[in-house]
């Protein structure tokens, strides 16, 4: 058993078809959805009829007939392109994934068929004001009245939230219990009591939504209940392990993007009558921003390939979403500073890669939160 790089006809069609989607529908858009903050429905619809909303779906609701080494490839390509435009589908494999692990067949044939034959839009609802990384000390409730629940809390900084079709929602039983009360619901937005408050103006991925949703009084079938009683935790943890990969890819992608257009400016650029990439300050950035991408690429294959071989793979998660995430802001940090005042300016797409790149050091576990998971594996 071994690890290959050896990437199959299919795959590789895939993936030219893929990049040439984002080159020439995605990119040609991306300045002008950062500008307005609108959400790019146009493109989420393109993506939805390229196969592409909800890759990591079972193949009998038509998700991809792809493990995962090749769903991190695709998911590198159009976040190479712009990051807030490919997030919605990033975001509906998500809150897809404690469906994936946590529901029977009655649950996936209601969950999967809108979002990948319909275009439906989902949304992954765990963080709170007061539970971020602490996803232990959530405070949502989901309170037993006879064959139902009745859900109450807050959630903050969803993804997908305003415009979501359907949510999986976190909630405690019992906060007291901790990690060992908790359950995921799958949540219609046509529910009475649920609503979305407001949306955030972010610093970068600016035509995403990221948005509030409150829930007052929901009341969720039990049969929307994914496992049993007390699984959620167990089900969000299971669903990061998996998912971390794919940031880790997305954080390739847009450091490669900007790595490229760095290194074309500065074969470009003339200074003291030369390019500046004749000059070794410039060479050194270049070398390490190209080892460090190749790097990120390696690290997340590895693990998406132990996901696709069903081996342990939440430690190397750890270190791949990790180590590209950090490696992606610095490789856009320097992508700017090769560029000089030009690199400043909005005229250029590297300041909003850059912009882009910081939430990959935050969401779906922080940095710090990835050195605390791979320090607690290598401590035992």
């Amino acid at each position: 058993m071994g690890f290959g790089f050896n990437y199959n006809e299919d795959q590789l069609a895939l993936q030219r078809t893929v990049k040439k989607f984002a080159e020439n529908e995605i990119v040609p858009v991306r300045h002008d959805y950062d500008e307005s903050e609108e959400f790019p429905w146009p493109e989420v619809k393109k993506m939805h009829e390229l196969g592409i909303a909800c890759m990591n779906a079972p193949e009998k609701y038509n998700g991809m007939a792809f493990g995962n080494v090749s769903l991190c490839m695709v998911v590198e390509e159009i976040c190479k392109a712009c990051l807030g435009i490919a997030i919605t589908p990033l975001a509906n494999m998500l809150a897809s994934e404690p469906v994936l692990y946590g529901g029977n067949e009655e649950q996936q044939e209601w969950w999967y068929p809108g979002i990948c034959d319909d275009g439906q839009i989902a949304s992954y609802a765990v963080t709170e004001p007061g539970a971020g990384s602490d996803v232990a000390g959530l405070s949502t409730n989901a309170k037993k009245d006879g064959d139902y629940y009745i859900l109450n809390g807050t959630k903050c900084f969803i993804t997908n939230a305003r415009h979501a079709d359907k949510y999986t929602v976190l909630a405690t039983h019992d906060k007291s219990k901790g990690s060992r009360s908790q359950s995921f619901f799958m949540v219609d937005r046509n529910t009475e009591g649920l609503s979305i408050g407001k949306s955030e103006h972010k610093m970068g991925m600016r035509c995403s939504d990221t948005s509030e949703l409150i829930l007052d009084n929901v009341k969720v079938h039990k049969k929307f209940r994914l496992g049993e009683e007390g699984d959620g935790f167990k089900l969000a943890m299971k669903a990061f392990n998996s998912s971390r990969p794919f940031i880790a890819a997305a954080a390739v992608g847009v450091a490669n993007g900007a790595f490229e257009f760095a290194r074309d400016y500065a074969k470009e650029r003339k200074a003291f009558g030369k390019p500046i990439a004749s000059f070794q300050a410039i060479q050194f950035m270049l070398a390490d921003m190209k080892m460090n991408i190749e790097a990120s690429r390696l690290l997340y294959q590895k693990a998406a390939w132990l996901l696709d071989e069903h081996l342990m793979a939440a430690e190397l998660s750890a270190i791949c979403k990790c180590f590209a995430a950090d490696m992606c802001m610095q490789v856009t940090t320097d992508a700017v500073q090769i560029l000089g005042g030009y690199g400043f300016c909005r005229d250029y797409p590297v300041e909003k890669m850059m912009r882009d790149s910081k939430i990959l050091q935050i969401f779906e576990g922080t940095s710090q939160i990835q050195r605390v998971i791979i320090a607690k594996d290598i401590l035992g």
